[in-house]
């Protein structure tokens, strides 16, 4: 964790942050191995970084065999710190230990080298902190996000996901691919198909990770390439697809540099549309110091990750990235909030350490704030679910009104208004819509309305020892004292026994010497 970076904690109760650190402890493996070796964002092998004004966009082919030149839609961040290259990046390699779950990154440098991410093979069967955290299950019998459309804007979701006994089988929805031939259904990076999953997945019966919004509806559009990375153009085209195939939330999974005219007319056109940009702060893999967009755009909901204690997540990824299955997945640490950064937080949500479904079913390990923007995304969607009347911008200020506070002058430069609370979002009164958030520079004052965690048996079983403890110790004080009281009697009886008889003779014998001397 950058040691320069201010640590903002969110001023959530004690009790449910311990429950939130307590899920995490059986899955310290997953959450170590998020520190796995990571490319950087548009650091895809052979991708040239975008040049400024128009990028022409060609064809590339999917998988290994492909040997085009790779077209420039890198997003490398000027100004960002990304993971050193290098290192034993795969899991098993040297000096490293195999995960139980491989690592998802934003980005897959080696495509063009091995393919495509290879399918995790394990499959857990807990959740992942984060829900333990947020709670939807609390509000699912309120909304579980039914009627609302959530469009994924990146590298694609597996169409195998929406497909049998997929995550989100009857509900996912092909958009178009933006660059490339075929649909939105080749995932090849799995990123897409992670946030997806995320978003809506549904729980599964053996107890594993599930979405945000179960019920809702996932439309996949893809906007960068097989590496995962993309540009101005294929982002503003991919808004736009998602806003006219009727989604109400748009959740953008990668961010690039540089502002744009075309990005920002998207941006414009979405809200026109009735439709809500979640974005993250910064790429997965990198500590950021400036802006990045669509996140820096006003009007766009802007999510930055937090780990179990309430604080930002992450820090740089300490070494290369590296395909999954074979050589291991590129994995990633999630972004740091740099010293002097001067992009705008909203809200956040956690993004560290947390257990996703991935292309294949399987289960991979995530972090980083374009995961925390998929949870933020899935919270729409159940605010929207029960109240579908809400505009735009009520939408966005619902998030924030209803957020966990951070203790500090709102919005905090470092964590917004806070973290994202699904609970109280959700059963918040239709009048906490537009103008609801509290003025900028305001004081927090008091928390909003928290869920309790789960039960935790230690107080149920510490406070039955002692019950049985001063229940024993009155009945063995009940007891000595029945024990005295017959002890008492016992011993007035045999005084009493001992006495009566004792004088009976005595009396018998004078009257019997008395007559005896009589008749003499």
């Amino acid at each position: 964790m950058s040691t320069g970076r201010r640590r903002v904690r969110l001023a959530r109760p004690a009790a449910a942050v311990a429950c939130g650190l307590a899920a995490l402890a059986a899955l310290a493996p997953e959450a170590a191995s998020a520190a796995a070796a990571a490319p950087s964002v548009g650091g895809g092998a052979g991708v040239e970084p975008a040049a400024a004004g128009p990028v022409a966009v060609g064809p590339v082919a999917a998988g290994p065999a492909a040997a085009t030149t790779a077209p420039a839609v890198g997003n490398a961040v000027p100004g960002t710190t990304p993971g050193a290259a290098g290192g034993a990046a795969a899991a098993g390699g040297a000096g490293t230990q195999p995960a139980e779950f491989p690592p998802m990154g934003q980005t897959l440098s080696d495509v063009r080298q091995n393919g495509c991410r290879k399918p995790s093979a394990r499959a857990a069967d807990r959740p992942s902190w984060s829900q333990v955290f947020l709670r939807p299950d609390a509000v699912w019998p309120l909304s579980r996000g039914a009627g609302v459309t959530v469009a994924v804007i990146g590298s694609g979701v597996d169409a195998g996901a929406g497909s049998g006994t997929g995550a989100l089988a009857g509900r996912l929805t092909l958009g178009p691919r933006l660059h490339g031939d075929g649909d939105a259904g080749r995932d090849c990076v799995g990123h897409g198909t992670v946030l997806a999953t995320l978003v809506a997945g549904r729980r599964p019966a053996d107890g594993g990770p599930s979405g945000v919004a179960p019920a809702a509806k996932v439309l996949a559009v893809a906007a960068t390439d097989d590496a995962g990375s993309t540009n101005a153009d294929l982002l503003a085209r991919g808004i736009r697809a998602a806003a006219d195939g009727g989604a109400r939330i748009g959740l953008v999974a990668a961010p690039i540099a540089e502002p744009a005219p075309a990005l920002a007319d998207a941006v414009a056109y979405a809200a026109v549309k009735g439709m809500l940009l979640v974005a993250p702060v910064g790429p997965d893999s990198q500590v950021v110091n400036g802006p990045v967009y669509p996140a820096g755009y006003p009007g766009v909901l802007a999510v930055a990750a937090i780990g179990t204690d309430g604080a930002p997540a992450g820090g740089p990824s300490d070494s290369g990235g590296g395909s999954a299955g074979a050589s291991g997945a590129a994995g990633q640490a999630a972004a740091a909030v740099a010293p002097g950064r001067t992009s705008r937080v909203d809200v956040t949500a956690p993004g560290e350490g947390l257990l996703a479904a991935g292309p294949g079913g399987g289960t991979f390990t995530v972090s980083g704030p374009s995961y925390a923007a998929a949870l933020v995304a899935g919270t729409a969607a159940l605010v929207l679910g029960r109240s579908p009347s809400l505009t735009v911008e009520q939408l966005a200020d619902r998030l924030r009104s209803t957020a966990y506070r951070p203790g500090t002058a709102l919005p905090d430069p470092v964590v917004g208004w806070g973290a994202v609370d699904a609970v109280t979002a959700v059963g918040a009164p239709a009048a906490a819509g537009a103008g609801a958030a509290p003025a900028a520079g305001a004081v927090a004052t008091a928390d909003p309305v928290v869920v309790p965690p789960p039960p935790d048996g230690r107080p149920v079983r510490l406070a039955s020892a002692v019950t049985g403890v001063s229940l024993g110790g009155a009945v063995l004080l009940g007891l000595a004292a029945a024990a005295a009281r017959v002890g008492r009697n016992r011993a007035a009886g045999r005084a009493g026994a001992g006495s009566g008889p004792g004088d009976g003779a005595g009396a018998g014998g004078a009257g019997s010497g008395g007559e005896g001397g009589t008749t003499a």
